[in-house]
């Protein structure tokens, strides 16, 4: 069953068409990795999903809920988690301040970070009352991932979760996909460059390469041919 459904989406920059006639599933408890060389439009993608950016035409559908023309803020009550590329938490407030942000997008309207986001990030309960700038990158890549969580979502999205990470970081990020995933039943859209990450991490993959998705499948299926054509460098 598809959680998240894109169905011939075209966006343009101007007058520049970014995608073209896109089509992407993402099933119900799977671990989806999106895939391609830089500027192929996966930032794109993801922001036309979250609502961040316009879309000329086609449709996004989360299960029976047309997304396409909805509020940014909407998805997230909707039970869409996402954390961009880059990080992006509030450098000059706390842990506790930055993990609280998502509490109102919630629809039970809880007033207290969930005891599982401090489960998975030990790191975060020691720092709660620290500033996010003051967090190394991998801390605030576990904070930006926790405030996601926070939502307690039912598909989560992530934008190069290791870009920029220490390796040992990188390990425990992709244990905690996993973890999510396998064990919790969490849908997860994956925006990936490490080939042995998302090996690692995700069930299925779909390529793209100039704004179109040109191949997808299961993760087995990821041929050194698929490889060679649209994500060697």
């Amino acid at each position: 069953m598809s959680v998240l459904t894109v169905s011939g989406l075209n966006q343009f920059y101007g007058e520049s068409h970014t995608l073209w006639d896109l089509e992407m599933e993402v099933t119900e408890d799977e671990c989806t990795c999106l895939m391609g060389r830089n500027g192929v439009g996966k930032t794109t993608l993801l922001q036309c999903i979250m609502g961040l950016l316009p879309v000329r035409s086609g449709e996004i559908r989360f299960r029976d809920t047309d997304l396409t023309a909805a509020a940014a803020e909407r998805r997230a009550g909707l039970g869409i988690g996402y954390v961009p590329q880059g990080r992006q938490i509030f450098p000059l407030l706390t842990v506790r301040e930055n993990l609280e942000i998502g509490l109102p997008a919630r629809r039970d309207r809880r007033r207290s970070v969930p005891e599982s986001v401090f489960e998975l990030f030990p790191v975060l309960a020691e720092m709660l009352h620290r500033r996010g700038g003051d967090l190394s990158g991998g801390q605030q890549q576990q904070l930006a991932i926790g405030r996601a969580l926070v939502l307690e979502p039912k598909l989560l999205i992530l934008d190069e979760p290791t870009e920029g990470i220490q390796p040992n970081i990188v390990a425990e990020i992709g244990d905690i996909i996993r973890r999510l995933n396998q064990d919790g039943g969490l849908t997860v859209l994956l925006v990936e460059q490490k080939l042995p990450f998302a090996r690692k991490v995700a069930d299925r993959f779909c390529i793209l390469d100039r704004g179109r998705a040109v191949a997808a499948g299961d993760m087995d299926g990821l041929s050194d041919d698929l490889v060679r054509e649209y994500l060697t460098v």
